[in-house]
């Protein structure tokens, strides 16, 4: 599809974390190890499994309507997860504050206004601050709804607007925080002006601003605040960095409740890959969020990981990859996912009723598209308790093909992140769900 000025994010594909692979058995370059662990990109060794069933309780009683759904059964499952997979997190902060730096600067040729923030979480306002830029379109009148994204750089290599502060980014040969240069390498850049001429305010912030994403990061970033005195590691229930994204997201939305401009009521938020992982909980967990849209979160994020397929918790918690962005209870389930009390199409269930869309890659063969499809295939059961609409299929779409119910899957053709045309997709799911002026 030809870009235009309607697509409004750069693909940031190549540039991630996860490698683009092929089916192994049309493909015979594709490496049948990661981090000394096998992997399977073949259907029929997938194997056979059962899934956690989403409306039994854990003393087994059926859960038959939307009240048992939100009274007994989500708060069990919220907390196997934070025990076994993202991690316990702390609350929001007593000294919780909003440093707002710039108040309605003009910008996009006068489309917006900007506003920018520094949300400091100590009573000295040390250590990591969550640096948010805010914008809101001109001439619409009341609250608007809001899309706010979790990226991976300085807001001022994510939008292209030369009033954003540069900021800092993490830099791990340093091991340290370092000023962002502008002119140099940019990714992920998105282009706020679409969402503003459809009536919905754009937020962003870099998650390096709260957590490095750095084996070696725990001392620089919000959790260290946490540790208990004379400790040097979180404890095996505790916040790994995943969880830490998704609590900066609750700090924005705090901000975000404060803003007189933004319909606190409306607010969705999208992240990518290892961010897609970090909307996941952050929907799941906190239910302010309106909506989520979650770009190839694979394993550990949308992704069923009793299917052996792609990416495993095994190559997640490999020592040498990411175990600092989970709880450390998750590397108990590295060999037995098929045990695990949880799985994905639980923590796609959490985000019942409100809307979720799943958008992945047809060739995106690490993180699983098909995994992700089944996993929503089955929480849909709890969708249709609050009387919503699920995907309303068992048949994998083709690329291209998108389905916008309350729960909704879309597939680009190609490989893991995002192409420009998904956010005209992104666009249309906004409305139908968060329309403005509704």
């Amino acid at each position: 599809m030809e870009m235009t000025r309607r697509s409004v994010l750069m693909s940031s594909a190549a540039l991630l974390a996860a490698p683009r692979l092929a089916w192994a058995q049309t493909n015979p370059n594709a490496p049948t190890t990661i981090a000394g662990i096998p992997v399977n990109y073949d259907e029929r060794k997938v194997g056979t499994y059962t899934l956690p069933d989403p409306l039994k309780a854990s003393d087994g009683t059926r859960i038959a309507d939307a009240a048992g759904w939100t009274a007994k059964r989500r708060p069990e499952i919220v907390r196997l997860f934070e025990a076994q997979q993202y991690g316990i997190a702390p609350g929001r902060p007593a000294a919780l504050a909003f440093d707002v730096r710039e108040r309605d600067a003009s910008a996009f040729d006068g489309k917006a206004k900007r506003r920018q923030v520094r949300i400091t979480f100590t009573a000295d306002r040390s250590g990591p601050a969550i640096n948010l830029v805010v914008y809101t379109p001109v001439g619409v009148a009341g609250p608007v709804p809001l899309l706010l994204a979790i990226n991976f750089s300085s807001n001022a290599a994510v939008v292209n607007d030369p009033g954003v502060y540069p900021g800092a980014i993490w830099n791990p040969k340093q091991g340290k925080r370092v000023p962002y240069r502008p002119g140099g390498r940019t990714f992920g850049r998105i282009d706020p002006v679409p969402l503003l001429e459809a009536g919905f305010g754009f937020a962003a912030f870099y998650y390096g601003d709260v957590d490095p994403d750095d084996l070696n990061g725990l001392p620089y970033g919000i959790r260290a605040l946490y540790l208990k005195p004379g400790h040097a590691q979180v404890a095996p229930d505790g916040w790994g960095s995943i969880a830490a994204w998704a609590w900066g997201i609750s700090r924005a939305i705090d901000y975000l409740e404060t803003d007189e401009r933004i319909d606190a009521k409306r607010i969705a938020i999208h992240g990518v890959s290892r961010l897609g992982k970090t909307v996941m909980w952050a929907g799941a967990h906190d239910t302010r969020v309106a909506a989520t849209i979650a770009s190839c979160s694979g394993e550990g994020g949308a992704a069923l990981s009793r299917r052996n397929y792609g990416e495993t918790i095994a190559h997640l918690v490999a020592p040498t990859r990411y175990p600092y962005q989970f709880a450390a209870n998750y590397a108990r389930w590295k060999g037995f996912p098929d045990v695990a009390p949880m799985d994905a199409n639980l923590l796609v269930a959490l985000h019942a009723p409100r809307p979720l869309l799943l958008q992945t890659g047809s060739t995106d063969y690490w993180s699983d598209p098909k995994g992700e499809f089944l996993a929503a295939v089955d929480a849909g059961k709890v969708y249709r308790l609050f009387g919503k609409q699920g995907l309303g299929t068992t048949i994998w779409p083709k690329a291209k093909q998108p389905i916008l119910h309350d729960l909704a899957y879309y597939m680009h053709e190609g490989g893991h992140g995002t192409v420009p045309s998904d956010w005209d997709v992104y666009l249309s799911f906004l409305k139908m769900h968060l329309t403005p002026g509704a």
